[in-house]
């Protein structure tokens, strides 16, 4: 693949997008391989393999785009806090093989960013396949629980167990002129146009209308939102609503646009129908958590679909950088995520034209697959760096800052 070819799938990919959060999405991307990886899942599947070992495995609900930073911790519509996979965006019916495939790949690159050696990590490879396959044998959908947890995941429900919402709100918002407004930081938000604010305002005052909660919805302010790196540039926001009147009681939700899949057109499995793109994000979130997010449900803008929860914040994300290769925290956390991504299968089993349960765990005592797995995400890896690479040298020319 030639240095123009990557570079001409990147922006074919990304046009349409709003250039300043665009700009700030091809930045990120700059920093690492990783960082690469996470905002081109389309390349991902563009180069997917129509005709290998790896395709041979039974079809399943899928996020699309699992990758290490894709799990994190939130807060359930419960209001209990839970670990679990954090973005459907990309969520659609496909081969197993495809998230475990698109997981290992990140291991691997991860692990090369941040100093791992190749043979411990293709051993923490080789113990979330096992931890997975373990699961699907067992047939039973379990759940990360806060008391049993270990290592990074431990520390991250214990942090947002102990955070409060006046703290969040109080960071995330600021006051002028005696009312309450977010703090427009460039980090976590940008400024919103007149006609976007009218917009999303209209909406909201419907939105609370139709659910006789027009005091908790109340909208008051609202900016365009900065989070995740592949869908940076689509429309997203973040909103502040007045919630139960305090500051301590505000909330936050973030409004993001859902599109097509990335997945769509490489995917060979027939999809079923949706009512729109928003159903599917959600319809599969709902399939594959164990409790799915605060407030978490479709809605329409001027008919076009949109996914509304309660803003997570990205520092609950999981983030590699603190913890140094530093083997045992890495060790349980690639066996808790092999746990997790069976566990959101069997969770959605029988749903659609997914693989049944006792189709699972049938697999689940096979081995061939495995090294195809395994090969595949090993393969990808190089294909990745030497991407990144040309996107780098791409962007430091000024390739991509007028595209």
């Amino acid at each position: 693949m030639s240095h123009i070819d990557v570079i001409q799938r990147i922006i074919a990919y990304n046009r349409d997008r709003d250039p300043e959060r665009l700009s700030l999405k091809y930045k990120a991307m700059r920093k690492d391989a990783l960082a690469f990886f996470r905002g081109t899942c389309h390349l991902f599947a563009e180069d997917w393999p129509q005709k290998d070992r790896v395709n041979d495995a039974p079809d399943v609900w899928v996020c699309g785009d699992l990758h290490l930073e894709n799990f994190g911790s939130y807060k359930g519509d419960n209001r209990l806090v839970y670990f679990d996979i954090a973005d459907f965006d990309e969520a659609l019916l496909a081969p197993c093989s495809w998230d475990l495939t698109r997981l290992l790949a990140s291991f691997l690159i991860a692990a090369k960013v941040h100093g791992l050696k190749r043979k411990p990590t293709l051993a923490l490879c080789t113990l979330c396949l096992d931890a997975y396959t373990l699961a699907l044998r067992d047939g039973k959908a379990r759940w990360v629980e806060r008391a049993t947890a270990r290592g990074p995941i431990r520390t991250m429900l214990e942090g947002l167990g102990r955070r409060t919402q006046l703290t969040f709100i109080k960071k995330r918002t600021t006051m002028k002129a005696g009312r309450r407004r977010l703090r427009i930081d460039g980090k976590h938000t940008l400024p919103i146009d007149d006609d976007d604010r009218n917009r999303v305002k209209g909406f909201m005052r419907k939105f609370a209308a139709s659910r006789a909660a027009l005091t908790f919805f109340e909208m008051l302010d609202v900016a365009r939102r900065i989070a995740g790196t592949g869908s940076l540039g689509l429309p997203r926001y973040t909103i502040l609503v007045n919630g139960f009147g305090t500051p301590a009681e505000h909330f936050l939700l973030d409004l993001k646009f859902a599109p097509p899949s990335a997945l769509a057109k490489y995917v060979r499995t027939k999809q079923p129908k949706w009512g729109n793109e928003a159903d599917r994000v959600v319809g599969v979130e709902r399939r594959m958590q164990a409790v799915a997010p605060a407030l978490l449900q479709v809605v329409a803008i001027d008919s076009e679909p949109f996914v509304l929860r309660e803003l997570m914040p990205t520092q609950d994300k999981l983030d590699l950088q603190g913890w140094k290769g530093e083997l045992p925290p890495l060790e349980s956390l690639a066996r808790d995520l092999g746990f997790l991504v069976a566990w959101s299968e069997l969770r959605s089993s029988g749903r659609n034209g997914s693989a049944t349960i006792d189709e699972l765990i049938t697999f689940g005592t096979k081995h061939k697959w495995r090294n195809a797995v395994l090969a595949y995400a090993e393969e990808y890896q190089g294909i990745t760096e030497r991407y990144w690479e040309q996107f780098r040298e791409a962007y430091d020319d000024g390739a991509l800052h007028d595209s």
